[in-house]
């Protein structure tokens, strides 16, 4: 008998346990079936912006596509979150230079759905940095990779090169969308799609299933960052990661072991390292006598 009151009472603390844990911090409660918390979809919205221009989900082919990368944001936790919590780090530094060159200051979402903002980023095939630079393209583009420089993963170098290619590539087709198509698929691809096809709008085009993801990809992202309550994420401000307060020191000779001037600089080799990703080795080669900005933590002066 006494064994049973205790049963009952486990039971009645387990179900009070649950039903407190279907409740957020706002004071919403997840919806429940028998008790039990069930998975939900995203809130569709009716359309999206970008760049200035409309995109109406009244189609149901354009409503499952758009519910489909937004289904994928909401449920890849881990790295949804951690985007989030990256973006006024690096998305509003991003967002500035596009914008000084410009550039629509919505291509910052390319950036998020090319890296995931891993500062390591490197694909399987190659590509580099923030914005997958092929070595190729980023020579192309005038980013250096050398034995010991990969401009690649430096976020302002490769993002003006990026902007070089956006405003080539809108030369070319006068629109934004296509320019974002053409950057996962090339130019000529998509020149040859809408030839082909009779077709200029590019959301209308039959592509590549990479590609077409690719663009709705890019609007779920924006939608995350801007709305992200719709994907039922609810993070505080004070909990992202803010950009680092920085001092740059101007280099024009090789050196030998950055883990000794970074020490002579009053820094770690680590701060130098995170801090300088382009930096590939523990040495700097440099031959030509180029002038080189090194960033260090403004604090460690």
């Amino acid at each position: 008998m006494q064994y049973r009151r205790i049963f009952i009472v486990i039971t009645i603390l387990c179900m009070t346990i649950a039903c407190a844990k279907g409740e957020d911090n706002d004071g919403q409660r997840e919806e429940m079936v028998g008790g039990q918390e069930y998975i939900t979809g995203v809130e569709m919205p009716d359309s999206a912006m970008f760049c200035g221009k409309a995109y109406y989900f009244d189609d149901p082919d354009m409503r499952e596509r758009m519910d489909r990368e937004m289904t994928s944001f909401k449920y890849n936790h881990l790295t949804s979150i951690i985007i989030y919590k990256k973006f006024p780090r690096y998305g509003e530094r991003i967002k500035r230079i596009l914008k000084e060159n410009g550039v629509p200051e919505d291509f910052v979402y390319l950036s998020v759905i090319e890296s995931n903002f891993n500062e390591n980023a490197r694909s399987g095939v190659g590509a580099g940095g923030f914005w997958q630079f092929m070595e190729s393209t980023a020579r192309l583009y005038g980013l250096e990779i050398s034995e010991t420089v990969d401009e690649r993963y430096d976020l302002d170098k490769a993002t003006v090169a990026a902007c070089k290619y956006f405003k080539e590539s809108y030369n070319k087709f006068g629109d934004w969308m296509a320019v974002a198509a053409s950057y996962n698929a090339g130019m000529g691809r998509i020149s040859s799609f809408m030839t082909q096809q009779h077709e200029t709008d590019v959301m209308k085009l039959w592509m590549t299933t990479e590609t077409c993801r690719y663009l709705f990809r890019i609007l779920a992202a924006k939608m995350f960052i801007e709305e992200p309550w719709r994907y039922d994420y609810y993070i505080n401000e004070k909990d992202r990661y803010h950009e680092i307060e920085t001092r740059e020191v101007e280099v024009n000779c090789s050196i030998s072991s950055l883990q000794e001037w970074a020490k002579d600089h009053d820094a770690s080799y680590r701060e130098l390292k995170m801090l300088n990703r382009w930096l590939t080795k523990s040495s700097l080669a440099n031959k030509k006598g180029k002038t080189y900005k090194i960033k260090l933590n403004a604090k460690t002066k």
